[in-house]
Order: structure tokens, then C-alpha cells, then sequence
């Protein structure tokens, strides 16, 4: 059995480098995709699209995959765990590549590139509501507040982490329920 746990790890390990390669990319492509894009819908629909749909389509693939490269068959803990090491290094990946690479020296002034794309696209869904000037003026002006935010200090960055992986854990454990499979004649606990 420790041959099977050792290899569930190794699986969660490499499908992590893949996810987490996956999920940044798709991160980055979302912030040019929202920047640049002209239509407000297509500004809401962009981040779902590659922060939810996608990343979900590549999870359950890497899933199945993870289950048929140990047998076909895993229980409930097997599955937690080898899905959890996954989440968590695509996470680290992710992090790094996105958060500390991306972030801080490719594209250092995205924030306020994404704060003029959201400017945008409020003020032409307003404008197409048929709101007056004050109206709008008065709807930017709160969104631009709400951007505004105090540079985070290293213990919240350590407290986004923390909560980031305790969430990490509870996703896991929804895929694991998901996607266990015991082994023929044996009882399942869940």
C-alpha cells in the first residue's frame, strides 16, 4: 500500500506543476484579455471564463488521469490526498508566477490597468442604461474608492496564504468525494 500512497503523491506532485502552469497562464491571459477587450460583457465574462471554467475543465481531466495512472481505483483518503498535493503546488506555482514574477516585474502596473478597464466598462454600461453624467460620475467615483486599498503588509500576505491553503484543503476534500472510487468488494466510508 506505501507504494501506492508514494505514487499518488508523485502523480499530485507533477499534475500540480502542470495545473499550476495552466492556471497561471490562463491568469495572465485573463488580465490582457480584460484590459483589452472593448465590450463590458466580454470584461465580465473573461474572468469567469479563465478563473472558473477553464481551471475546472483541466482539474477534472488531471483527475481522471491521476485515477487511472494508480489503478482506477482510489479511496476517499487516497483521492484527498494526492488532489490536495496537486491544488497545493499548482497554488505555490501560481503564486510565484503570477503574484511575484508576473505582477512584480513584468506587468508592475497592472492594478491600475485593471482599475481603467473596470472604469470603462462600468461607465459604458451605464451610459448604455441611460444614466445622466452625474449618475455616472457619481457610480465611478465609488468604484474608484473601492480600488483604492492600503498596500498589504507581510502579515496579511502570511493570512491570504494561510486561509488560501485551509480553503485549498476543503476544495480537495469536494474532489475527493467526487472522484473516489474503491476498489471491487470493498465498503466505502463516505
Amino acid at each position: 500500500m506505501d507504494s501506492i500512497e508514494r505514487q499518488i503523491k508523485i502523480n499530485g506532485v507533477k499534475s500540480g506543476v502542470i495545473l499550476g502552469i495552466i492556471v497561471t497562464a490562463l491568469s495572465i491571459a485573463s488580465f490582457y484579455f480584460i484590459t483589452a477587450t472593448p465590450s463590458p460583457a466580454m470584461f465580465v465574462a473573461g474572468p469567469i471564463i479563465f478563473a472558473i471554467f477553464l481551471p475546472i475543465f483541466c482539474v477534472t481531466f488531471l483527475c481522471f488521469k491521476a485515477r487511472k495512472d494508480v489503478g482506477g481505483y482510489w479511496t476517499f483518503k487516497q483521492a484527498t490526498t494526492g488532489i490536495f498535493t496537486m491544488f497545493l503546488v499548482a497554488f505555490v506555482l501560481q503564486f510565484i508566477g503570477k503574484d511575484i514574477i508576473f505582477d512584480k516585474f513584468v506587468e508592475p502596473g497592472n492594478a491600475l490597468k485593471v482599475q481603467t478597464a473596470a472604469v470603462n466598462a462600468k461607465a459604458a454600461i451605464l451610459k448604455q442604461r441611460g444614466n445622466t453624467p452625474q449618475v455616472i460620475d457619481k457610480d465611478i467615483a465609488e468604484l474608484k474608492k473601492d480600488f483604492t486599498q492600503p498596500a498589504p503588509t507581510v502579515g496579511s500576505t502570511i493570512q491570504g496564504i494561510i486561509i488560501s491553503i485551509i480553503f485549498i484543503f476543503i476544495l480537495a476534500l469536494v474532489f475527493g468525494a467526487l472522484f473516489k472510487r474503491d476498489p471491487p468488494g470493498t465498503v466505502s466510508n463516505l
